[in-house]
């Protein structure tokens, strides 16, 4: 995707030159190729249009063990291992607590390719499991006990912004939930600060596809977590807004990124917020005799 002007041309765009040992065993296929190079593009051209690196700062990077987290570690040490991106990585998994979670499956992965790491344990799931009945949906009060720690770990860590893996879709299911049931246009930023203000949030991923973080993911076959704790429940209002977004993509190809492209490109004048636009400003010029 390009939103805006080209970035600069990759100067290592060769792809068979490994970068990190996540992709030493990539398959060496055409259509892999094609897939990374789309990816990197997309994560260079957020990377840029946001302003997300100031050279020589440490990011904490956010790992679930879900196929788009695996994905951003993958292609952000694929940048760095090409010198694109001039910031120190550590990645951050936050064990909170779920029944049968493989504790051993992300330390083994990342210590066998050399990605600095920190596990943290919090039980976050009995505090959600306690206060909420098990008809709820979990996921909003799980994610704020889980953004908490990580702030904290972003701090210890001597961390400047804590990268996060949401992709475009991520984004515009975020955008139709708050426009349907929260009366009111806004998505996730790419780039935002925290209430502290002393933490910023990245999501390289936003102009990233879905579909191909999953073909990413099977590629290089991450040893993916399933999350138990929120994965299982039906019936989610997120998922009707994918469902939604899936046919609109299926009969109309290409909506989804046309869709990107409009929160990038807002006319205040033509929406009706009275704080955005001052509308009481708006007078005629006096008509000549």
């Amino acid at each position: 995707m390009n939103i805006h002007a080209p970035i600069q041309p990759d100067p290592s765009d060769e792809l068979a030159d490994a970068c990190h040992p996540m992709f030493r065993e990539v398959p060496g296929s055409v259509g892999f190729n094609k897939l990374r190079k789309r990816l990197l593009r997309n994560v260079r051209q957020a990377i840029e249009d946001f302003a997300m690196v100031t050279p020589g700062q440490r990011w904490l990077v956010a790992l679930s063990g879900g196929k788009d987290s695996y994905g951003l570690m993958a292609l952000l040490l694929d940048l760095k291992g090409r010198g694109l991106l001039p910031v120190e990585l550590i990645a951050c998994n936050l064990d909170q607590g779920q029944p049968n979670f493989p504790k051993h499956i992300l330390p083994d992965y990342l210590t066998k390719h050399g990605i600095a790491h920190r596990i943290e344990y919090q039980d976050t799931y009995s505090v959600v499991t306690d206060k909420l009945p098990e008809t709820s949906t979990y996921c909003s009060l799980c994610s704020r006990l889980r953004r908490g720690h990580l702030y904290r770990v972003a701090r210890e860590e001597g961390c400047q912004a804590l990268v996060l893996g949401h992709h475009r879709e991520d984004i515009l299911e975020t955008f139709f939930l708050n426009l349907f049931h929260g009366g009111r246009l806004a998505a996730m930023p790419p780039k935002l600060l925290n209430d502290e203000g002393d933490v910023l949030v990245l999501r390289p991923l936003s102009y990233c596809a879905e579909s191909d973080l999953t073909k990413l993911a099977d590629a290089m076959a991450f040893p993916i977590i399933p999350c138990d704790l929120c994965g299982s429940q039906e019936g989610l209002q997120r998922n009707s807004m994918k469902a939604m977004l899936s046919d609109i993509e299926a009969r109309m190809p290409g909506r989804k990124d046309t869709m990107i492209r409009a929160l990038s490109n807002t006319r205040p004048s033509h929406l009706l917020d009275r704080d955005l636009f001052d509308f009481s400003s708006l007078m005629p010029k006096p008509q000549a005799d």
